[in-house]
């Protein structure tokens, strides 16, 4: 059977999930929640946050977590890169603004440059690219751990006129991200198994939860007039900008893992780690950092997520194919990455 006639048909390509996130984005535009709808789906985003975090401290397992400090430096540059150059470039993008970026859509693309990184795309891609997957899953959880506080903390300091903040605030950000995730963590011991075991029953709370969160904040979004000022030409300007920061990043983790001596394996890891941004965290924190203004500043984090993937997969694939044959008695091959034309053979 050929290569061809082994692919699946063309509508099986598409993620359903991004699909479905694209159909709860333009149900919130043609029947947003409003009234006693609104505060009733306001409130069930409320408690599906605090359920989010919840099963991410009970799924987080505290040995694996610890075993991956061996990858000190591969985490640092991560680290480095997800929340020292991310927001540097974000603030860059202040340049950009009224054009082709809207003050709003630039504010939204600050906040993506301060999410903490991803867990589940970035093994996969790591596991497609023939990079080190255990590696991958400690720096993706070593960021999102990093992200609950930090994120908040950036947001406050970048982002203060549109997350308005106060002590109140950092008080609702403490109960509904960081309380559930603790409590998680606490009760793994005895829930941990059984969240394990039922892991494929508890994808669709974890997606429908998600899926929530997006049409209370499109609701809230277009009730204030978003798609005045997401025209089609800010749109079309916001994803030249991301293609941008998408690209930067890939290009300076793949010098730093270079600079820092990495591995093939590790230096895979560091590229798609590094670069790549939480739809999860940055959805949940998004709705109790804006409030009714998380619907536009969650925007360019949706398109950039989008973005990752389809990037990402394409660099996986380069990298799976052109990986260095094994090594030969006497040595261990090594191989620079290049984000434009993926791994060259080992010299």
């Amino acid at each position: 059977m050929t290569a061809r006639a082994r692919r699946p048909p063309w509508w099986r390509r598409f993620d359903p999930y991004l699909l479905a996130l694209a159909g709860t984005v333009g149900l919130a535009a043609l029947f947003p929640a409003s009234g006693a709808g609104a505060r009733f789906a306001a409130t069930a985003c409320d408690l599906a946050v605090a359920l989010l975090f919840f099963l991410y401290g009970a799924r987080l397992s505290t040995r694996e977590t610890l075993a991956g400090l061996r990858h000190l430096r591969l985490h640092g540059l991560v680290l480095a890169a997800t929340f020292g150059l991310f927001p540097l470039l974000g603030l860059a993008t202040a340049l950009l603004t009224p054009v082709p970026l809207t003050e709003q859509l630039q504010a939204g693309v600050l906040f993506l440059c301060l999410v903490p990184s991803t867990v589940q795309s970035s093994v996969a891609l790591t596991g497609a690219a023939g990079g080190d997957v255990p590696a991958a899953i400690c720096a993706g959880t070593y960021s999102s751990l990093a992200g609950l506080v930090l994120t908040p903390l950036l947001v406050a300091g970048l982002l203060g006129s549109h997350a308005g903040l106060s002590a109140d605030g950092l008080l609702r950000i403490g109960l509904q991200l960081l309380a559930p995730f603790l409590l998680g963590q606490v009760l793994r011991p005895w829930i941990g198994g059984l969240v394990a075991r039922h892991k494929r029953l508890l994808t669709p709370v974890d997606r429908g939860s998600i899926l929530l969160v997006v049409y209370t904040a499109f609701s809230a979004a277009v009730a204030q007039g978003i798609w005045h000022q997401a025209t089609p030409f800010a749109l079309l300007g916001m994803v030249v900008v991301l293609l941008a920061l998408l690209a930067a990043t890939l290009a300076a983790t793949g010098l730093g893992a270079r600079g820092l001596g990495l591995d093939r394996p590790a230096a895979i890891a560091a590229m798609l780690c590094g670069s790549q941004k939480s739809l999860a965290n940055g959805l949940p924190m998004a709705t109790v950092l804006f409030g009714s203004e998380a619907g536009v500043m969650v925007l360019p984090l949706m398109a950039y997520h989008q973005l990752q993937l389809v990037v990402g997969t394409v660099l996986a694939g380069r990298w799976a194919a052109r990986a260095p044959e094994p090594a030969a008695a006497g040595g261990q091959p090594t191989a620079e990455l290049s984000p434009a034309g993926g791994p060259p053979a080992h010299g």
